[in-house]
């Protein structure tokens, strides 16, 4: 064993995960975390404890796996790696956004992540955080905007991850507030952008696939479009892959 001997045995075992083998990628992603405190780098903790807590979030109690993050925040600022720390802070928000968390106090969360950014100069991550924020704020009723930068606004305008990342939260809040015509425009732009090929596993791989496949089955009835029943149907495929390798969490979540 070697001081990365743990991250090498988390990211394997969230590949495993995206696979669709859930149970073994929880396995091999115990035995990285196990092992972090014996044979680890703590250089490296921040980003084993992130990439483990993702697959964990697919087995254990969500709002339970998702504490983690906070483990991992503190071990990022503990070795000064700012990018993993904020990823952690980032991960916590917006997988809580989706456990069921108190949407004041996730705001409050969301604010401290924002100014850690623009402290770290976390450009990116910071842009993804003001996309939370403004789900937020719609879900609340305050309605307010984020203000961007202006490398922010050619963040948002240039690289696609960040947009393709905009236009989902959109099309979820045009969803829940029933704006037909809001929701088929960002979801459509959604699915237009190139997904970026992830080797491994993020709870929001399956909070998409929840969300799109509602989104495509409302408009299939309304549109009669085969395309959007494929779509719907693509997404039943992706969320059953993964609820028949963990059958306990997703019946429960």
């Amino acid at each position: 064993m070697s001081p990365v001997s743990p991250l090498g045995f988390g990211y394997y075992g969230s590949y495993l995960a995206k696979q669709g083998n859930i149970n073994d990628g929880y396995h091999y992603v115990k035995l990285a975390l196990s092992l972090l405190d014996r044979v680890g780098s703590r250089e490296n903790a921040g980003e084993v404890i992130f990439v483990c807590t993702q697959v964990k979030s697919y087995v254990e109690p969500l709002q339970a796996a998702l504490e983690y993050h906070h483990e991992g925040y503190a071990a990022a600022m503990a070795s000064g790696d700012s990018s993993q720390a904020v990823i952690n802070l980032l991960a916590l928000n917006s997988s809580s956004f989706f456990a069921g968390a108190n949407l004041q106090r996730l705001q409050g969360q969301c604010d401290d992540t924002i100014q850690l950014c623009e402290e770290r100069h976390q450009l990116i991550f910071m842009v993804q955080a003001q996309q939370v924020q403004r789900s937020l704020s719609k879900l609340i009723g305050t309605g307010e905007e984020p203000k961007y930068s202006s490398e922010g606004r050619d963040i948002l305008a240039s690289n696609s991850s960040v947009l393709r990342s905009y236009h989902y939260q959109t099309a979820y809040v045009s969803l829940i507030f029933r704006s037909y015509d809001d929701t088929i425009e960002n979801i459509e732009k959604y699915f237009a952008l190139q997904e970026n090929t992830w080797g491994i596993l993020f709870l929001a791989h399956a909070v998409h696939a929840f969300h799109t496949g509602l989104i495509s089955f409302w408009v299939a009835r309304k549109s009669k479009e085969q395309r959007w029943y494929q779509r719907g149907n693509q997404s039943k495929l992706a969320l059953r892959r993964w609820a028949e390798s963990s059958q306990w969490t997703f019946e429960n979540k």
